[in-house]
């Protein structure tokens, strides 16, 4: 098609040479600053509107379930039409329905009209997320994978910087609506980038939907690698993310406040964009995965923290270190799964991957306020962080992650 990119070249060792690459880096890139305003936007925009903790959580777990849900029809979709095209509908979707969120916070309409534009935006990201998963390995190939992945890293991370802090602010001066509304802006750019793509279809695909999804159901179950780190996550998102997000408003609203929780996150973004621009240039060890895994423990450390009402300096400091060592595993992880399994089979078995590992966030969501009321926020964040940090530490001593190599055929 004329005025189209297309992957002209995967085998350039850098893979920005590759301009279907560029307008995927552009794209992700500007959609990613507005998804890293949102989160401070929407809580302390619910929070203004609502004055309820429970509010809060009910519409993260609006957004969360159906993203969950939708996930594992979207890796089917994903490995059954161009996984570009997707990425073109889901982002456009998530602009519009981010554009009602913005419109509810800003004219402060009735609060229940968050829950089914959440709705809505969370079966897009549900979409695109097994999209993201394969596409990778459509653009680039080889060494590029890691140099793709930690590119698209940095970029993430330099906007995790910046993008909570201006939300932060933004939200502490006119309102949560108008970050919120930025973050529909980007979607609708990102959209307008990956237009410029132009992938060839996959082959075609002689069985049914169903029958995708088993395929890719026994692919995940029989790969002790791949389900042994699901479930690590699903520990870690239901009892260390889920009570973060929840209680990190709460607890910092007549504290730091949002301008100061937007810097703690950014302090987050700075220390994953010092990793990412390492490994942009320096290769992975042979067998990665256990030392990210025991790294990935020290993640839990800032809802310790948050917990025990420790200041903003040490805060930060725990959340710079949880994005050193939650960067290190995603680019290892993302490496191994697209070095190991089938290009054909990426966007099914890494929606699996999400389905089950995001799958109790929602719960932790819901618990996060309920468990506050009966025990105290600080031993929900003491044991969550406890058993966020116990499930990656199980998962480092699986046999099958230890003797996982880059350069050699999975187990």
């Amino acid at each position: 098609m004329p005025g189209l990119e297309t992957t002209a070249d995967r085998s350039a060792e850098w893979p920005l040479r590759t301009p279907a690459f560029r307008w995927f880096f552009a794209g992700r890139s500007i959609s990613t600053v507005g998804s890293f305003m949102a989160p401070v936007a929407l809580a302390f925009g619910v929070l203004d509107l609502t004055g309820s903790s429970t509010w809060l959580s009910a519409v993260l777990a609006a957004a969360v379930i159906p993203m969950v849900a939708t996930m594992l029809i979207g890796g089917a979709v994903a490995d059954r039409h161009p996984r570009d095209a997707v990425l073109r509908l889901t982002s456009f979707g998530a602009g519009v329905t981010q554009a009602g969120v913005a419109v509810v916070l800003l004219t402060h309409q009735p609060p229940a009209l968050l829950l089914p534009l959440s709705a809505l935006n969370g079966v897009f990201q549900g979409l695109t997320t097994p999209a993201l998963r394969g596409i990778l390995a459509n653009l680039v190939s080889g060494r590029a994978l890691q140099q793709a992945g930690s590119l698209l890293a940095t970029a993430g991370n330099t906007a995790r910087i910046l993008a909570p802090s201006a939300a932060g602010l933004l939200t502490a001066s006119v309102g949560g609506g108008w970050a919120i509304a930025v973050d529909a802006v980007t979607f609708l750019v990102a959209a307008a980038c990956f237009a410029r793509i132009a992938l060839p279809g996959p082959p075609p695909q002689a069985g049914s939907m169903l029958g995708d999804l088993a395929e890719g159901w026994t692919y995940f179950r029989t790969r002790t690698w791949i389900w042994s780190v699901t479930l690590a996550f699903a520990v870690f998102n239901a009892t260390t993310m889920g009570f973060w997000q929840v209680l990190g408003p709460v607890l910092t609203s007549d504290t730091i406040g949002p301008t100061g929780w937007g810097l703690a996150l950014s302090a987050r973004g700075a220390g994953a964009l010092s990793t990412g621009l390492i490994l942009v240039r320096v290769p992975l060890m042979r067998r990665p995965m256990t030392p990210a895994l025991t790294a990935m423990a020290l993640a839990a450390l800032p809802l310790l923290l948050l917990g025990t009402g420790t200041n903003l300096a040490w805060l930060s400091a725990a959340t710079f270190t949880a994005g050193v060592v939650a960067e290190f595993f995603t680019v290892v992880w993302v490496t191994v799964t697209n070095t190991h399994i089938p290009e054909r089979l990426l966007s099914r078995v890494g929606a699996h991957d999400e389905f089950w590992s995001f799958l109790a966030l929602p719960l932790g969501q819901i618990a996060a306020s309920a468990l506050t009321t009966v025990v105290g926020a600080t031993t929900v964040a003491v044991a969550g962080s406890g058993l966020g940090a116990a499930a990656m530490l199980l998962a480092a001593l699986v046999p099958a992650l230890r003797r996982l190599e880059l350069n050699s055929r999975a187990v």
